[in-house]
């Protein structure tokens, strides 16, 4: 090679090594988003006639890109009907607007790049199961969100376990005390009876019971102040790896931030079975009116290191949804 040469090729070859050194920021971390709704965050009539406007689609997409959401799975309400389990109404569309099945896989299916669709139908409903299993089929990635007034361990709920666990998906219920499933003191048992069924744990009973002295007063919802270790919920996760904690809403928020000593520890003791979700009906997805990206900055605040923080924010998340 001539000297020449062997200088023209070395500029050319310094070129393109700049020009990969200035290709742009890297990518952002990829974050997975295990609970949002279609339609959430307006109010409907007793004859269940929407009156206030809900998060539109087009906002619902934006709020999870100004999270820094890369992936998100929607959650249906199941069909409006007026029984016990849906308290004559009042819990139809989750106790919201949400809507259901057939909304959430159409927008999944129109943006399927970064959105997941979830299967859901109000429990006691006779076929509620075949309507489950026909959205399985079509592709959800787990059962959610179970919002009604059932026994935990009653026979139709039992049914959806074991869908659960025949189509390999996590099957999401949403703890309150009095409201919504109920029977979360004996949950074990179910836990137990149902080892191949991933379990996800959410809303206002499910984080109570982190603290031990909630088991004394089952009515607390959003306990402060510092957490006494060994409620239910710590106990559950400890002694059944099929048991699954959403970070999601308020109640997954505060039990976070309540005692930052306290949550160091949880997360660093329960690192393999906690995951990210938001549920909340902002149209921002940033600053302190977002409980989901503030829950975002709890988990990056609060975890022992950043491996645990990856797993919270996705590694979790993508194995036990199989994403």
């Amino acid at each position: 090679m001539t000297r020449r040469k062997f200088l023209a090729t070395s500029a050319i070859a310094a070129a393109g090594a700049t020009v990969g050194c200035h290709a742009g920021p890297p990518a952002p971390e990829p974050i997975i988003d295990i609970h949002q709704h279609v339609n959430y965050g307006g109010k409907r009539d007793k004859e269940w006639h929407q009156i206030g406007p809900a998060r539109s689609d087009a906002q619902l997409l934006q709020h999870q890109h100004n999270m820094g959401v890369t992936r998100t799975i929607l959650l249906p309400a199941g069909r409006p009907c007026i029984r016990p389990s849906t308290h004559d109404g009042f819990s139809n569309g989750l106790e919201g607007t949400c809507t259901g099945n057939e909304a959430c896989a159409a927008l999944a299916a129109a943006h399927s790049s970064e959105l997941y669709f979830g299967a859901n139908e109000v429990p006691d409903l006779e076929n509620a199961p075949q309507v489950i299993e026909e959205y399985l089929k079509k592709g959800a990635v787990c059962i959610a969100e179970q919002k009604f007034g059932v026994e935990c361990d009653s026979p139709q709920m039992q049914d959806l376990y074991q869908l659960a666990a025949d189509y390999k998906v996590p099957i999401l219920m949403h703890w309150q005390y009095g409201m919504y499933n109920y029977g979360y003191d004996r949950f074990d048992k179910m836990l137990a009876k149902y080892p191949n069924t991933s379990f996800v744990g959410h809303a206002q009973t499910f984080w109570a019971h982190i603290d031990k002295n909630c088991r004394d007063d089952a009515k607390k919802l959003y306990p402060k102040g510092k957490v006494t270790p060994g409620g239910w919920t710590d106990v559950y996760l400890s002694e059944y790896p099929n048991f699954i904690g959403d970070l999601s809403a308020g109640s997954g928020n505060n039990a976070l931030t309540r005692d930052p000593d306290h949550a160091r520890a949880f997360i660093e003791r329960h690192q393999n079975q906690l995951v990210f979700g938001s549920d909340c009906v902002d149209r921002v997805g940033h600053g302190i009116i977002c409980t989901g990206w503030a829950t975002i900055q709890a988990v990056r605040q609060l975890s022992p290191s950043k491996a645990i923080e990856r797993k919270l924010l996705y590694e979790n998340a993508r194995r036990i949804y199989r994403l």
